[in-house]
């Protein structure tokens, strides 16, 4: 039987009697209801926000640290429950959806000890100039289906240590384990700091231009991020927009082939491919194409497919039915097109249940190919040949995207080098998909504005105030 799920608004779980329907995407069963919100009650919850500003901005940031270390601690401890219902909504398997609650609570953890430091610019005997960050006011926040604890933390945790107040906005399609720690953690800061409504897409927009929200941050696709930098537009609300990723891994001669091979399944592999910085696009050097693309096809072809509740499971469904109508035209534009396929390609059982795409591994298909110049978003990976660096720095760059990439080489000296050239935010060399609290994380070009994490994602949160003091005016 399906559990009905409430929202927090002003410090109180609440429904409004209208819900909609979480489905298990291992199976299409419906797991749970969650309020189908609309203009109401997003009102509520900002009036909410608003009210809870004066006091919240004004708390030492001491206070408001100790409030999420509280937050982190209940997510911690209570993992075990909330890493299954979270497979049961997204469909990753249990070891990755434990890494995800674990990953978001030492996330929170980590991210409270950040400061904002006051200072000094002048301090002569003419004037006193002193540069102080104060906190934008009422926060919007819309979070993604890929990684719905993760990202939702990413947006309330600097929003609270800022001084903000935020209204969230879980994915339609995995809002379940947001709900769970709503209901968790509604006593951990004072009501209206944070509130966590539900309701389809067009919440969204109500969001974003709603008169008495002053910042949007949000993470998702490049069209719906130019749809937010839009109506943010019309009362000039401050914007941090996370989106799509075209991002390109770069394999040099020198590379040990079967050590690199394992790693480079999982860069694009993990979370059924559906990462927003997972390697979608694999150039690798002619001397090593052959055994490389092989290696990673016989990998590819010991990892199961499944249930990511099941033991064994390595690569679960895609997390919603839209998404994978989307993954398997792509795979079936490459076949009416002739592209030779490692692994993968086959047609899915239609009787079965499920969103489920077998992994599909591409033999140099052409830079103009739909799989190469989109984002798949989907366990789908084009592996390209190339013959020297020049060729490749420039075939990676040639996207409008510009999130992340990856260099993988045993001269970090020269992998250095060639990450300088490369067009992204983040440029990992020999390793992927690492992120540290302590660092900022943005993208160039239509990957995204502003930064997250880091004392740079902090400062997204706030405005500089820049007060100056004139010494022995005569007044």
């Amino acid at each position: 039987m399906a559990t009905d799920y409430k929202n927090l608004i002003d410090g109180e779980m609440v429904d409004n009697g209208q819900w909609l329907d979480v489905v298990n995407p291992a199976n299409e069963e419906v797991i749970g209801r969650v309020p189908a919100c609309g203009k109401e009650e997003l009102d509520r919850s900002v009036a909410a926000a608003r009210r809870a500003f004066p006091t919240w901005s004004k708390t030492p940031i001491d206070e408001r640290r100790a409030a999420i270390q509280k937050i982190s601690a209940i997510i911690k401890e209570n993992s075990d429950e909330l890493f299954r219902l979270l497979t049961s909504e997204q469909g990753k398997p249990h070891a990755q959806a434990k890494g995800e609650i674990i990953g978001a609570s030492m996330m929170a953890g980590a991210q409270a000890t950040l400061d904002l430091e006051e200072e000094i610019l002048e301090d002569s005997e003419q004037r006193l100039v002193r540069s102080r960050r104060v906190p934008v006011g009422v926060v919007g926040g819309i979070v993604p289906w890929n990684f719905p604890v993760m990202m939702a933390m990413q947006k309330i945790v600097p929003a609270m240590l800022s001084g903000c107040t935020i209204v969230l906005k879980p994915s339609p399609f995995t809002p379940l384990t947001t709900l769970r720690i709503a209901e968790l953690i509604a006593e951990a800061a004072p009501a209206g700091v944070v509130n966590i409504i539900t309701g389809p897409d067009e919440l969204g927009p109500l969001i974003t231009e709603h008169p008495d929200i002053d910042k949007i941050t949000f993470t998702g696709s490049t069209e719906t991020g130019k749809k937010i930098m839009e109506g943010a537009s019309k009362d000039l609300k401050r914007i941090t927009l996370e989106l799509g990723g075209n991002d390109a891994s770069i394999v040099l001669p020198d590379a040990d082939v079967e050590k690199v091979a394992e790693q480079l399944f999982w860069a694009s592999f993990q979370n059924a491919g559906q990462i927003c910085v997972a390697a979608k696009r694999i150039y690798i050097h002619e001397d090593i194409y052959d055994d490389l693309s092989k290696a990673i096809a016989e990998y590819a072809k010991g990892v199961t497919v499944g249930d990511g509740s099941q033991q064994g499971t390595g690569v679960g469904p895609i997390q919603n039915k839209k998404q994978f109508e989307r993954v398997k035209e792509l795979i079936q534009d490459a076949k009416e097109q002739g592209y030779k396929f490692l692994v993968g390609g086959e047609d899915n059982d239609p009787s079965g249940s499920g969103y489920y795409v077998p992994i599909t591994i591409l033999d140099n298909p052409p830079e103009d190919a739909r799989i190469v110049a989109e984002e798949q978003f989907g366990p789908v990976m084009p592996l390209m040949k190339f013959a020297n660096e020049d060729e490749a720095v420039s075939r990676a760059n040639a996207s409008e995207y510009g999130l992340a990439g990856s260099v993988w080489t045993k001269d970090t000296d020269n992998g250095q080098r060639i990450a300088e050239r490369m067009e992204t935010g983040t440029v990992w060399i020999n390793e992927s998909l690492y992120l540290n609290p302590f660092q900022p994380f943005g993208g160039h070009k239509q990957s995204g504005f502003g930064a997250e994490y880091g004392k740079e994602g902090l400062q997204e949160f706030t405005y500089p105030q820049v007060i100056t003091v004139k010494r022995n005016a005569a007044v």
